[in-house]
């Protein structure tokens, strides 16, 4: 009897232990995920032709509807809106935009964010005539979306990376921007990549609207220009 008291009350102790532990940790989860960039004034403002509980889609202005799609994975511990004026700006170019909107705001929690948007059974409006689908991400988000690829680089026509670099070699064109003032990005990993556009004075988080960020170089250009830039880019890319 002695015995089994004594190993009920290690066994409660090392239950308590793992509970204690447990909650330690999601506590330190949940105060880092609070500690996040948002979409400022201009971002919130952006008009969006729909939004759902998991997506913000972007339609092009124009009387005949595009076939040709963008889905975007938003960098890691960024508001997905924070994106909405460079999305608005691809879409305003006659490509239909799908901006993925992340548990805790990261992309690793839901890399296969896409697959609903490509299936059949989607279930969102206004993107079922799409018939030609690009996928692509910042920092964070673009090696989600990379990840994702490599098992379904078959449903893509391509792949679009900010402030990232591919983790594969990929069959589909993949067309990789860095700022050239981006303290962020692993440059190692650049070299060699076939379609690589460095934007001169550009830095890694000028890509959304949500200020500056931490550990970035400092921007020589505007982040208006950055993002013509880019638009500009993906819009050669895509519409060739």
């Amino acid at each position: 009897m002695k015995n089994s008291s004594k190993l009920w009350k290690i066994l409660r102790r090392i239950a308590i232990g793992i509970v204690v532990t447990l909650l330690v940790v999601l506590s330190a989860f949940f105060i880092y995920t609070l500690d996040y960039y948002r979409a400022d004034s201009i971002a919130e403002n952006t008009s969006i032709s729909q939004t759902t509980d998991d997506y913000y889609i972007f339609k092009p202005e124009t009387s005949l509807d595009s076939n040709v799609g963008f889905i975007f994975y938003p960098g890691g511990k960024v508001e997905a809106l924070a994106y909405a004026p460079l999305m608005k700006k691809i879409a305003d170019e006659g490509i239909t935009v799908v901006l993925v909107e992340m548990p805790f705001n990261l992309a690793v929690f839901n890399s296969d964010a896409a697959e609903r948007i490509v299936s059949g059974a989607n279930g969102i409006s206004g993107v079922n005539n799409i018939n030609k689908w690009y996928i692509g991400g910042h920092s964070l988000g673009g090696a989600m979306a990379s990840s994702y690829v490599s098992d379904t680089e078959n449903k893509f026509d391509g792949l679009v990376l900010l402030g990232a670099y591919p983790l594969n070699d990929f069959d589909i064109p993949v067309l990789t921007i860095v700022g050239s003032r981006d303290k962020i990005v692993n440059r190692e990993k650049l070299k060699d990549l076939k379609d690589l556009l460095i934007i001169q004075g550009g830095n890694h988080g000028n890509y959304g609207n949500y200020g500056n960020q931490k550990g970035d170089g400092e921007s020589l250009i505007s982040r208006e220009e950055q993002q013509r830039i880019t638009v500009e880019a993906i819009f050669d890319f895509i519409i060739k």
